[in-house]
């Protein structure tokens, strides 16, 4: 498997890939904040059977950070000139929290390319009738206030060495038992050098804040009526406990054609395929070989 640049347009995407001549391939989208190497733990499941494509979205981990650009439509463009310089014509699209967004993105544009969806998320708007929040605009505008404000606050942290953010996550997590091998490299290729030699996160802030406000206006209903690929949702143990998710769930899967709905016990969103790769790898593949070609 190979990892690399790819220049497309103005845009440069850092890229793990395997393409193999006659091969269904698997295009592989991570969540708000992570980077390829989410998939660590994911990629050996499919290698023997499929081309693989996992990128690195602009605005994270080796990948170009350009100043604007940070809607998931403009993310999923670029997944289309990825796919075109890749020379694949189809794919199955596998993507957790932001990158399930993006992938639904792909598939509403330009469905004829994607065969199949595993969406680990955009389960539920952010505002109004399927959003988590509801109200009148006076009160979905003054939420946002409060919301941007928020945001504002964020400090980007700085770090000598990758080795002492590394020590400091896996603390934390070794704290709630849920520290692996997989999150080893995901955390190491998480931060950027900076010109000082220290590091700070490959996910800034103007990034995460242009992505976030733009999400908060997402109406995820238009996007699920352009589909027309069989569809699998996998929500979290928490998502699947809020009424207001399972509503919209119920909602989004009432429009398209073929949807199914799967559950990973104890399962925690986005952090569900470095915790548990072996059972949610399972379920993707299980999912994918009955939509597969070739059967």
């Amino acid at each position: 498997m190979i990892e690399d640049i790819i220049q497309l347009g103005r845009i440069k995407l850092n890229v793990m890939h395997s393409i193999k001549e006659g091969r269904e391939a698997v295009l592989f989208l991570h969540f708000s904040g992570g980077n390829l190497h989410m998939w660590n733990g994911i990629l050996p499941q499919f290698a023997e059977r499929y081309s693989i494509i996992a990128p690195d979205f602009r605005g994270h981990g080796k990948s170009d950070k350009p100043q604007t650009g940070y809607h998931i439509d403009d993310m999923a463009q670029d997944l289309y000139l990825l796919l075109r310089e890749l020379q694949v014509g189809r794919c199955h699209v596998v993507g957790s929290s932001m990158g399930a967004e993006i992938g639904l993105s792909l598939a509403a544009a330009h469905p004829e390319l994607v065969q199949s969806l595993i969406l680990e998320g955009a389960l539920s708007n952010e505002f109004g009738e399927y959003g988590l929040f509801n109200g009148t605009a006076e009160e979905i505008e003054q939420k946002k206030k409060i919301m941007e404000a928020e945001l504002a606050e964020r400090q980007e942290r700085v770090f000598t060495s990758k080795a002492e953010y590394v020590a400091e996550e896996r603390t934390a997590l070794e704290q709630e038992g849920l520290w692996n091998e997989h999150f080893q490299p995901f955390y190491e290729n998480s931060l950027q050098q900076l010109e000082d030699g220290r590091f700070t996160y490959c996910y800034l802030n103007r990034v995460r804040t242009e992505y976030i406000q733009k999400f908060w206006d997402l109406k995820f209903e238009a996007y699920y009526r352009q589909v027309e690929c069989p569809v699998l949702f996998l929500p979290s143990e928490a998502e699947w406990a809020n009424e207001r998710v399972r509503s919209s769930l119920d909602h989004f899967a009432g429009l398209v054609k073929q949807a199914e709905i799967e559950r990973i016990a104890d399962s925690i969103h986005a952090y569900v395929w470095l915790l548990q790769p072996a059972e949610a790898g399972q379920m993707v593949l299980q999912f994918i070989s009955r939509h597969s070609v070739s059967g």
